[in-house]
């Protein structure tokens, strides 16, 4: 059912943000040099590696890049919008549509956080990556709580890291469909 659901809504969410995606594509080409997407390798269900799908939000967004603060230079004018709304991933629904996500479950890891999944965390790597999570929910405003850190490489993988990986267990253990109603709505509202 849940896969069902993606799809059905991802296609949906494409038709209807057609115009808006469009004209956000427009102002990300206007704003700054460079291609509109940033596609990225994320780790998938069952440790698969695929490629994400965001709107750029960078000047200079490398494939390495995995922590960044609101305070980054490199972010665009338009890119501080993109990234505080997170209207950027709204081109993950091609993602979702094609299958390698979901609308709600555990944001998708680059390779070098998903390989520190040891034991009873791997169990997380049987879920589909969503655009949205209760741990995505929880640290909506994560760039802005590491740009207040000394070191926010370090406190994302000490404290932030290791906290969502615990909250995304939680959410495989006590999945629902509509807990994932739920969450989609506290998402986007």
């Amino acid at each position: 059912m849940k896969w069902c659901f993606d799809r059905v809504a991802a296609l949906v969410g494409l038709v209807v943000l057609f115009l808006p995606l469009l004209f956000i594509a427009v102002l990300i080409k206007l704003d700054s040099k460079g291609p509109v997407f940033f596609l990225q390798h994320r780790i998938g269900k069952n440790g698969k590696p695929f490629r994400i799908c965001k709107f750029r939000t960078m000047e200079d967004q490398s494939e390495g890049d995995t922590v960044t603060t609101a305070n980054d230079p490199r972010i665009t004018h338009i890119g501080h919008w993109l990234r505080r709304s997170k209207v950027d991933c709204l081109t993950e629904l091609v993602n979702v549509l094609i299958g390698q996500m979901s609308l709600v479950g555990p944001r998708p890891d680059v390779s070098g956080y998903a390989d520190r999944l040891e034991g009873d965390d791997r169990r997380i790597l049987q879920l589909r990556p969503g655009i949205t999570g209760p741990a995505s929910i929880k640290y909506r405003n994560e760039e802005e709580l590491l740009a207040q850190q000394a070191d926010p490489k370090a406190y994302n993988d000490t404290v932030i890291w290791p906290d969502k990986v615990k909250t995304n267990l939680e959410y495989l253990d006590n999945w629902s469909f509509f807990g994932d109603i739920k969450l989609i709505f506290k998402t986007v509202f």
